[in-house]
């Protein structure tokens, strides 16, 4: 038994066919994770899995949803700690750069994931709410702290991110996290009124 096995084989049969499945897919691409390994690492049985997914596509929009649902948590942390536009920009920076460095380290889980669902489908369509819900947080935060141009902002800092991520992997996080923070700090900087 691998150490990942151990640590999912406590929880709920879905929630260890889930976190078996996260740390699969992101580690190593959905494509090439079959359900057999999922249902071993979790430790259920087939008819389990099928129970709990209905397959593995449902897997899959299931662990998106998990990594869609941490970044909203993030953000509602974030409003947690001030009301402040500017303070709230400077957090989602910070954050973003951490999550480059510390959790995110091989790439953004939703351009992984886009890369192995090239056509429309369930996959993709919550990759694209995802984003949507995204871009749209970051223009209302630069809507709210008056930055010129809040869609040109949002946009920006969405492409930032995406390339940041992306540059985590290939670059290292120590290189590329500060380069990012740096860049969207300039950014905002560029944008007040």
């Amino acid at each position: 038994m691998t150490t990942t096995t151990a640590a999912v084989r406590s929880g709920s049969a879905r929630q260890r066919l889930l976190d078996a499945a996260t740390d699969l897919f992101y580690r190593e691409g959905i494509h090439s994770v079959g359900v057999d390994r999922i249902i071993e690492e979790a430790g259920v049985t087939r008819a389990t899995m099928y129970k709990q997914f209905a397959g593995k596509e449902g897997l899959v929009l299931a662990y998106l949803q998990g990594e869609d649902e941490g970044l909203r948590g993030l953000f509602a942390q974030a409003t947690q700690a001030s009301d402040d536009p500017d303070v709230l920009l400077d957090l989602v920076v910070d954050g973003i750069a951490l999550d480059i460095r510390d959790r995110h380290t091989r790439g953004c889980p939703f351009i992984n994931a886009a890369a192995e669902y090239p056509d429309e489908g369930p996959v993709r369509d919550l990759i694209a709410a995802h984003r949507e819900w995204f871009r749209e947080t970051l223009r209302q935060l630069a809507e709210d702290a008056r930055l010129r141009d809040p869609e040109a902002v949002a946009a920006s800092l969405v492409l930032l991110r995406d390339a940041a991520l992306v540059g985590g992997y290939l670059d290292g996080q120590d290189r590329v996290a500060p380069a990012f923070s740096r860049t969207a700090r300039d950014l905002i900087a560029a944008h007040r009124a």
